[in-house]
C-alpha cells in the first residue's frame, strides 16, 4: 500500500488512469481498479490524495511511473498516514487508528490531563432535548462533535455515542456537553485504540442488524444499528434513526433488516469490482418474528403499514440473495450500535470487532 500525491487535475487524472487500462467503479467514484491476468491493482483517489495497492510490487511502481510523465506526483512510500489515519504494517496483518487525532482532540478542548472512563457513555444514559441549561455559545460543542464523527472512520466503539450527541447539534445544552466530555475521557483511557486487518482470511460476508425499539425520548421512533464483515474483519458499520414511529419490536428489527440488505446488496456490487461473487450473504438478526414477516406472505396483513421500499428485503430472500438467520441476543455483535452497555458487555463487543489497543 503505498501513499502518493497528484496535482488537483481531476478530468485529466481520470482520462490517464482509463488509458492506463484502470476500469473506474460505478459503486465507488473514488475508486479505479485494473484486473489482468490474475494481478490486481487498486488507486484510491481523494482530492490530491492517492492510495494504491496491489497483488505485485512492479505492477506499483509502473504505474507511479506512468503517473510521474504526466503530473510530477509526490511518492511518500509506504503508507504510513492517510487522511490522518496511521497505518502500521506487519507480517500479521494491518493496523489502522487515528492516536494522533484522538491527543489533538483532548487538546483542542483541555482534556489532556482528565481521568479515563471505561465506556464512551454511562451505562442505560439516554438524553433528551430539553436537558440542562443552553450553551451561550454551541460552536463549540459542534465542533467538538463534528471532530468525533471523523474519529468515528477507525473507532466503531464510539458510533452510538456520537450519533445520540449529534442529535443535539443545533440546541446543545449543558448536560449534552458534559456527556460529551465524558466521550473524551474515554478516548483519554484507550487512544490507541483501532482496528486490526489480518494479513490471511476468507472471501465471506456476513451483517449483522439490530435495533433499539423507542430510542429517541423526544420522538420515540427506534435506532438501527449495523455492521459488516468480510473475511471475518470489521469494514463498515453503522447507527441511523429509523424515519417512522414502528408499532412494535419485530417491526422496528424489520425495518432494520431492510436498511442492512441494502447496505449488503451494495457491497456485494462492490465485491464484483474486485471479481468476487458472494451469494446468500447471512444477516444476523436476533427476533425471529422479523426474521418470519420475510418468509410469509401471509403476514402482509400485520404490516402493510411498513413503508413499501423495506417489503423489498422479501424478494432478496426469495432470491437467496440474503439469508436473513437467527442469532442469539447475545451473540449479537451490532448491540454495541444501539444503546448504551455496561462495561463487560462494551468491552466483550469491543473485542469481538476486532478493536484492538496498541501501546
Amino acid at each position: 500500500m503505498v501513499s502518493t500525491k497528484l496535482p488537483r487535475q481531476v478530468d485529466q487524472s481520470r482520462i490517464k488512469l482509463l488509458a492506463f487500462g484502470f476500469t473506474h467503479s460505478v459503486h465507488d467514484h473514488c475508486l479505479f481498479y485494473k484486473i489482468s491476468a490474475g494481478r490486481f491493482l487498486a488507486l484510491v483517489v481523494y482530492v490530491d490524495d492517492v492510495l494504491l495497492s496491489g497483488s505485485h510490487e512492479e505492477d506499483i511502481a509502473a504505474l507511479k511511473l506512468y503517473l510521474d510523465q504526466f503530473f510530477t506526483i509526490k511518492d511518500l512510500g509506504f503508507a504510513k498516514y492517510f487522511l490522518g489515519i496511521e497505518l502500521a504494517r506487519g507480517s500479521h496483518g494491518l493496523y489502522l487508528n487515528q492516536r494522533k487525532y484522538v491527543l489533538d482532540i483532548l487538546t483542542d478542548v483541555g482534556m489532556l490531563d482528565c481521568k479515563p472512563a471505561s465506556t464512551p457513555l454511562p451505562t442505560g444514559l439516554k438524553l433528551v432535548a430539553k436537558g440542562g441549561v443552553p450553551l451561550p455559545s454551541p460552536d463549540r460543542y459542534k465542533r467538538l462533535i463534528c471532530c468525533l464523527f471523523y474519529l468515528n472512520m477507525t473507532r466503531p466503539d464510539i458510533t452510538y455515542n456520537v450519533h445520540h450527541l449529534s442529535r443535539f447539534i443545533n440546541a446543545p445544552t449543558s448536560l449534552h456537553w458534559d456527556v460529551a466530555l465524558h466521550a473524551l475521557r474515554y478516548l483519554k483511557g484507550s487512544p490507541s485504540t483501532g482496528l486490526f486487518y489480518p494479513s490471511s482470511g476468507s472471501f465471506s460476508l456476513e451483517a449483522f442488524s439490530d435495533a433499539d425499539w423507542g430510542a429517541c425520548q423526544d420522538t420515540m421512533r427506534s435506532l438501527t444499528g449495523y455492521c459488516f464483515f468480510f473475511g471475518g474483519c470489521l469494514v463498515a458499520w453503522k447507527t441511523k434513526k429509523q424515519n417512522s414511529i414502528a408499532t412494535s419490536t419485530a417491526e422496528v428489527k424489520y425495518i432494520a433488516a431492510g436498511s442492512c440488505c441494502a447496505q449488503v446488496l451494495w457491497m456485494r456490487q462492490q465485491l464484483r469490482d474486485y471479481e468476487v461473487e458472494e451469494k446468500e450473504i447471512p444477516i444476523m438478526c436476533d427476533n425471529t418474528s422479523a426474521i418470519a414477516i420475510t418468509q410469509n406472505p401471509m403476514l402482509h396483513s400485520r404490516t402493510k403499514h411498513i413503508d413499501v421500499r423495506y417489503h423489498f428485503i422479501r424478494d432478496h430472500v426469495e432470491k437467496k440473495d440474503i439469508t436473513l438467520e437467527y442469532i442469539s441476543t447475545d451473540k449479537q455483535l451490532a448491540d454495541i450500535f444501539t444503546k448504551p452497555l455496561c462495561e463487560s458487555r462494551f468491552e466483550e463487543l469491543k473485542h469481538e470487532l476486532g478493536l484492538i489497543e496498541l501501546s
